[in-house]
């Protein structure tokens, strides 16, 4: 018999289902006598207690997973029949003037979108590419010599300057009043590495141990604490030590503290380029990827099942509440979050996962074995101990799946450039670094 699918309006349908009221009995009595098997009750044995009894107390339950069950059945068939894509869990509800000895439904739902994806040849895409130069591995290197610098106590006669390390007191006031956070005792900074304020750290800059100093200082209106934001306070500072920085020389002492395999200067330049090398191909790989994909959520035209929205947005509320109860928020898991906040980012979602998947299917573009076995090789050899990676990724089917969304991204990403008018730009190092 033949499925009759009626459309409500664009992606919703509905199905009318129908149920012989006997089948449901008849299994409903089946899986009480297989319960009565083991159910326990005062007054019985095991496997004695009377079916009026087991009837009487998990009738109702029973009942229900029955119904649940057939429908469910029901509806499954009757959606594979008429060659439908059913997206979300459908609405079911039961339905007046079934014949008798039958019981009818009506299944609402929605079914996947027909995706139109325009001409990729006509979509103007940038794509960036960075050179790595011996600058920037010059300033990985101060970088790494910063992480292992020294400090010595300067002499009280000296006055404090840039990368030197400072201890002060200091208060605050506005308007003569004392305001929270605005006092700290033994409180240490750099100068010059844009920890305090600006103004804070030239009222520091050239001060000698056992100096103190009152200033005013104006806090920015978007300064991150509201409560003194846009507002002039006077501080009273006193400082109470100076430490002038050390940093290691480059040589092949430095280069043998970092784990070097080849302890040379060129050995150690040559680790940092293939590192730096490294990162950079994930960067531009990610940031061209943010592209296309942009490219592609323009080009789309599609409807969005609501379900599939709805679905998104109840688990970005979710990872928003882990979130608050991995930072040590009280009742967490019970916040109020509303949903609108993620209404927007939800849609993009579920638009962007829909569109790559009808390029992925229209164009074979799925993960192949060995670009998910070379994606972990490479990920492998930037850790000490490539093998263990291997097994970390292998062992998990979970982790493998989460290769293989990656893969398939790349594969679009690559596709669609390879079919768009793509201008190629040079982006400096430090602006891809941030």
């Amino acid at each position: 018999m033949a499925v009759t699918v009626e459309t409500l309006e664009k992606l919703e349908r509905r199905i009318t289902l129908t149920l012989s009221a006997d089948t449901i009995k008849n299994e409903v009595e089946t899986r009480l006598k297989r319960l009565a098997k083991t159910v326990k009750a005062d007054g019985f044995r095991p496997g004695k207690v009377p079916m009026s009894v087991v009837a009487q107390r998990y009738g109702y339950s029973v009942q229900y997973e029955v119904m649940n069950d057939k429908v469910g059945e029901a509806f499954s068939k009757a959606a594979n029949e008429a060659q439908l894509r059913v997206a979300g869990a459908p609405r079911i509800s039961e339905k007046d003037g079934a014949p008798e000895g039958e019981l009818a439904f009506d299944a609402t739902f929605e079914v996947y979108p027909e995706v139109k994806i325009g001409d990729l040849a006509a979509t103007e895409i940038d794509r960036v590419s960075t050179e790595v130069t011996d600058a920037a591995i010059d300033k990985t290197l101060d970088i790494l010599r910063k992480q292992r610098r020294t400090f010595a106590q300067r002499a009280a006669s000296e006055g404090a300057v840039d990368d030197d390390r400072v201890t002060i007191d200091f208060e605050g006031k506005i308007d003569g009043v004392p305001f929270d956070g605005g006092k700290a005792e033994a409180f240490q900074f750099i100068l010059g590495e844009g920890r305090m304020l600006e103004a804070f750290e030239k009222a520091v800059r050239g001060m000698k141990t056992g100096e103190s100093k009152t200033f005013p200082l104006q806090f920015p209106e978007d300064y991150q604490g509201k409560e003194v934001a846009g507002k002039e306070a006077d501080f009273l500072v006193t400082l109470t030590k100076i430490e002038a920085q050390h940093l290691p020389e480059v040589d092949e002492a430095f280069a043998q503290s970092l784990g070097i395999k080849d302890p040379t200067l060129e050995g150690l330049r040559a680790d940092i380029r293939k590192n730096l090398e490294r990162e950079v191909k994930n960067r531009l790989i990610a940031r061209n990827k943010s592209s296309v994909m942009e490219a592609l959520i323009k080009v789309a035209d599609l409807d969005l099942p609501k379900a599939l929205v709805q679905n998104e947005t109840d688990r970005m509320i979710e990872g928003a509440r882990a979130d608050l109860k991995q930072r040590g928020i009280k009742d967490a898991e019970k916040a109020p979050i509303p949903a609108e906040i993620f209404q927007e980012q939800a849609e993009r979602r579920v638009r962007l996962g829909l569109v790559v998947a009808e390029l992925v299917r229209a164009n074979q573009l799925q993960a192949k074995g060995e670009q998910i076995g070379a994606h972990i090789e490479e990920m492998a050899l930037s850790y000490e101990k490539p093998e263990e990676v291997r097994r970390w990724y292998f062992g998990d089917r979970q982790r493998l799946a989460e290769v293989e969304a990656l893969v398939v991204e790349n594969n679009v990403t690559e596709f669609v450039l390879s079919k768009a008018k793509v201008s190629d730009k040079q982006l400096p190092f430090d602006e891809l670094m941030v």
